[in-house]
């Protein structure tokens, strides 16, 4: 071989090794949830209606990751809700158009940084230890400890829990690799000082045992901007909010058990708290499982108390390994209101 001829041949060598170290992927995924039934919330009236992402909030991505050597990888997702009943974009009115992550990251041999829009460490340890899961419509821990009630319930801002939504924008998240069933979470986000509800830096984390048929959960989280209910006043005086929560599961089999607790503290000019816990199962059943799901919430420090107790009890069946059809009835009781009944059945596939 000539010497012409072995410098193309290394060059081509040197091509082929450094594409092997740089193979990329893109994938499109997401979900869509829909059902119909009777809906209503404490002291509201009852609406008929079929509504997109009771089950799980609807949505679109796109995700991949690059490797780049060494073992690096460089990763990102975009990810957008959507509303399946009207074809509209967002959560509600208003969303950001990426709410649900919006990142590019390094995943290395300890684990991966993200950076830009991301996902609430709070949020996932509320979601993995309740029978019902991520649900906003059903699941009495994401309705207690996650969803503002402002607004949406008699008694203005009272018993408004977590001020910190689903994900944080201009955020950090380092999400460590699993020891044994052991990893950990630590996420912070930066207030950027450009807004009126901007009131310093957010910090969070968890800490996650997965192992065998037990599995538990500690998180704990501070919140001073980035706050979803802004946008209806916060409060007098406002400096921040705390959360701390423990969470546990087993699996014994014949039953999957739940258990939660939740305390939210906000400072402000008048500080107030809500304690909030819940206990649930889920039990394999003729293909899908029996689910049950009780939450317990209360709150001190507003001029009239109040307690929200509510109780979720379904049924979902798997028609394959992507789609299910589920049965829901939810009972809610607030103090000093009537309580409210919701009768749902839905459908939920996974592509």
């Amino acid at each position: 071989m000539s010497r012409s001829l072995k410098a193309v041949a290394g060059a081509a060598a040197l091509l082929c090794f450094g594409l092997a170290h740089a193979q990329s992927n893109v994938n499109i995924y997401g979900l869509m949830d829909a059902a119909a039934g009777s809906f209503q919330m404490a002291g509201a009236d009852s609406t008929t209606k079929v509504q997109s992402g009771n089950m799980t909030t609807s949505y679109i991505g796109f995700g991949g990751s690059e490797d780049v050597g060494h073992g690096l990888k460089v990763t990102f997702a975009l990810e957008h809700f959507l509303q399946a009943d009207a074809g509209t974009a967002g959560r509600f009115v208003g969303d950001r158009f990426w709410a649900r992550n919006a990142y590019v990251g390094l995943a290395t041999n300890y684990g991966e940084y993200q950076f830009g829009r991301t996902t609430t460490t709070m949020f996932v340890s509320t979601l993995m230890f309740n029978a019902i899961g991520d649900s906003f419509a059903f699941s009495p821990s994401i309705l207690q400890v996650l969803t503002p009630q402002t607004d949406t319930r008699p008694g203005g801002a009272s018993m408004l829990a977590w001020y910190g939504d689903t994900g944080w924008s201009n955020s950090v998240l380092f999400k460590s690799k699993s020891w044994n069933g052991l990893s950990f979470n630590v996420q912070a986000n930066v207030g950027e000082g450009s807004s009126p509800t901007s009131f310093g830096n957010n910090i969070a984390g968890n800490v996650l045992y997965l192992n065998g048929p037990l599995a538990a959960t500690l998180s704990y989280s501070k919140v001073k901007n980035d706050v979803k209910d802004f946008v209806n006043g916060v409060p007098a005086g406002f400096e921040d909010q705390q959360t701390k929560q423990f969470g546990a599961s087993y699996d014994l089999g014949v039953a999957k058990l739940f258990g939660q607790y939740t305390a939210v503290d906000t400072t402000a000019a008048t500080d107030t708290g809500t304690d909030i816990w819940g206990v649930g199962a889920s039990i394999p059943l003729a293909g899908g499982k029996v689910l049950a799901q009780y939450g317990h919430a209360k709150e001190d420090g507003n001029a009239v108390e109040k307690t929200n107790k509510t109780l979720t009890l379904g049924y979902d069946y798997n028609l394959s390994k992507r789609t299910e059809v589920y049965a829901i009835y939810m009972q809610d009781k607030v103090t000093g209101f009537d309580s409210g009944d919701t009768y749902a059945v839905g459908i939920r596939h996974k592509f």
